[in-house]
């Protein structure tokens, strides 16, 4: 592409027009084998594939089933249907890089892949939180759990947390669509992460660079906080339970959800709490590709897949397609 040509204004003229980036070329992985690729390709297609399958499968449990349809699993089953899309918005293309060797992306789409990135990567900090309500309440005040977490406010919460991500990120599109590219059109990410693609921006991006920090501290920060005062009530109701079983059993209720808080926040630490330049290329592309791929993959057996009712109403369901 060419640099970008800014002339004055002449008299008795307009302002001549600067030649634009009409698309980008995306550089994730571009320095490995071909035949490598196109293993890495076929790898990450089989992961995909059993993402989608897994996370559907719980969709389908939690819809059909009578045991599951609970609180918590009405909440999984929503986390597991965002994690589809999550992981849909960068590992098709990257599947396309890999497997055709077509690195470029249009402007538009580039926006539209970063847009629906943040968006859905807040309102899966928001559903977390609302797990960790439900935590709360489930352990902390069992009494009134049925009372407390009915049908309605349920739904009201998981509805609240996408119209919140997907609200509060809506800037991105606006502040996107008025930077001007002009100059090197190559994203050194297998995405439109925002970094490398605010880089590329030959136009002032110092309002999108403040606003990504502001919003993205907030959600990560925020979403913390709220899970941090959500469990450090749940532990001390736990110290204070009288039987060891009874700790025991809210400890494994817990176990599922402390580990997937774990992987997603410590990602996000990785990919955007630490200054970019202490952090390689490298482990920018290897975190982010396990964040967007192998942690939707995870999210059936971290959650559902190692629970007993949920191994049972498979087996029913299996055994009733084989009829």
């Amino acid at each position: 592409m060419l640099p970008c040509q800014q002339n004055g204004l002449k008299l008795g003229m307009g302002p001549v027009n600067e030649t634009v980036v009409a698309e980008f070329i995306l550089e994730g992985f571009s320095g490995l084998d071909q035949r490598l690729q196109l293993f890495l390709s076929r790898l990450l297609l089989l992961i995909y594939l059993a993402t989608v399958m897994g996370n559907t499968t719980i969709i389908f449990l939690v819809c059909v089933d009578q045991r599951l349809q609970t609180p918590m699993y009405f909440f999984i089953s929503n986390l597991a249907f965002l994690e589809i899309w999550f992981t849909s918005s960068t590992t098709i293309k990257l599947l396309v890089v890999l497997s055709s060797g077509k690195r470029t992306i249009s402007l538009s789409s580039c926006f539209a892949q970063s847009y629906f990135y943040f968006a859905l990567g807040f309102t899966e900090f928001a559903l977390l939180v609302v797990m960790s309500f439900d935590r709360y309440v489930a352990i902390c005040q069992p009494l009134h759990y049925a009372a407390v977490m009915k049908r309605q406010l349920c739904t009201h919460l998981v509805v609240a947390a996408w119209v919140t991500g997907f609200t509060l990120f809506s800037y991105r599109m606006v502040l996107l669509s008025e930077l001007t590219f002009c100059g090197p059109n190559k994203i050194h990410h297998f995405f439109c992460d925002n970094s490398p693609l605010f880089k590329l921006s030959c136009s002032d991006a110092s309002l999108l660079w403040k606003a990504d920090f502001i919003f993205i501290l907030f959600a990560v920060l925020s979403s913390l906080c709220l899970v941090l005062v959500s469990y450090m009530c749940i532990f001390h109701c736990i110290l204070h339970m009288p039987a060891a079983s009874g700790r025991k059993n809210a400890f494994a209720a817990c176990s599922s959800h402390l580990t997937n808080l774990a992987i997603a926040y410590g990602s996000c630490i990785v990919l955007y709490a630490w200054p970019s330049e202490d952090v390689t290329l490298e482990t920018n592309t290897t975190v982010a590709l396990l964040n967007t791929v192998l942690y939707p993959f995870l999210n059936p057996f971290i959650y559902s897949l190692r629970s007993q009712t949920v191994k049972l109403a498979l087996n029913e369901a299996i055994g009733r397609a084989k009829v």
